[in-house]
């Protein structure tokens, strides 16, 4: 079986913007890279239902979302004055794309028009600031559906998790839990069988086990470490993936340069059963075969691409190969 990966970049030093390779998943090799969409730092990507492709997008020193068509030919962009987003997602129902500019603190909504173009439908301004050096203001870093499809967004200058209905393209606030001050709220997993979601923090190295009880009311389970207890050094982690089955969760240290396994135990609780080495400095995004048999984990300065099989009964990773070059990937995108 094959599938084709597509690796968002930044592009400060050798990157071009959006590259595309194959993963054979059975032996868990890459093969035949090429740079698929030229763009200035495209961090994060989608896809929809019809193989339109939206990106993180930047025009000279605007910033916001790119949208493609199927073959990689750009559409538009949707672009203001500042940073871009670091964060988009596809709303299929409601014909949306949602968007997270972490250094502007905004979240934004996007009408996804029928040939794949973008206009901006809402804005919404997060205030506030935490404990950390790192949280002088908001910095919304995630924004994605629930399983009963609200808007969820984390935002790591705040702490805070914020659920959002969709009326008419328009965002509507209906509720906010706060992860703990000075953790650094980053992205948000839910559970397929369960009412539980897992929330990885960025500043304080942790994943937040959450009772989901529907309409964005979320409360505390469990707190636990990405780190071993004897590391000292800098850390801050980066994706958060959970296995289809809902039995194993896999989250990715940088500075640690890792990659944590947890067994989702009866409870939901976790278990921390492995951490393994990425071979490559700063793991930024993780991702999981469409077969769930291979993980993929891409180095934003190390330039390289690491493959690891995946044991489906147990969840523990092994490693198959680390020198598959891609410049300056931060994103994982698995079509589907």
């Amino acid at each position: 079986m094959q599938d084709t990966i597509y690796f968002g970049t930044y592009t400060r030093r050798d990157s071009k913007g959006i590259y595309k390779a194959n993963l054979d998943t059975e032996t868990g090799q890459l093969s035949d890279l090429i740079e698929y969409i030229e763009e200035p730092s495209p961090t994060y990507l989608t896809i929809d239902n019809q193989r339109h492709l939206y990106s993180v997008g930047a025009v000279k020193s605007e910033g916001g979302v790119a949208a493609f068509d199927a073959n990689g030919h750009l559409l538009n962009h949707v672009v203001e004055e500042g940073a871009p987003l670091c964060y988009v997602s596809v709303d299929e129902d409601r014909n949306l794309v949602y968007g997270a500019n972490y250094h502007k603190g905004q979240v934004l909504a996007y009408t996804r028009h029928e040939d794949g173009r973008l206009s901006l439908s809402d804005k919404v301004q997060h205030v506030g600031f935490g404990p950390h050096e790192n949280q002088a203001s908001p910095h919304v870093h995630f924004a994605d559906l629930t399983p009963d499809k609200f808007l969820v967004t984390c935002d790591l200058g705040t702490d805070s998790v914020t659920t959002y209905d969709i009326v008419d393209g328009k965002m509507i606030e209906i509720n906010n839990y706060q992860s703990a001050p000075g953790s650094g709220a980053r992205h948000i997993v839910f559970q397929k069988t369960n009412k539980i979601a897992y929330l990885i923090c960025e500043l304080n190295s942790t994943i937040e086990v959450l009772i989901y009880d529907g309409v964005g009311d979320f409360s505390l389970l469990q707190t636990i470490s990405t780190l071993p207890e004897d590391y000292i050094g800098f850390n801050g982690t980066a994706a958060i993936r959970l296995s289809d089955d809902d039995k194993f969760l896999y989250a990715s240290n940088r500075g640690h340069d890792s990659i944590v396994v947890y067994k989702c135990l009866g409870d939901s609780t976790l278990e921390k059963i492995q951490t393994i080495s990425t071979a490559g400095k700063t793991p930024r995004d993780i991702n999981l075969s469409s077969d769930g048999k291979i993980v993929v984990a891409a180095h934003q300065d190390s330039d390289n691409v690491t493959t690891f099989a995946r044991d489906e009964a147990t969840g523990l990773l092994a490693e198959i190969k680390h020198d598959f070059k891609v410049p300056e990937a931060v994103c994982v995108y698995v079509e589907k």
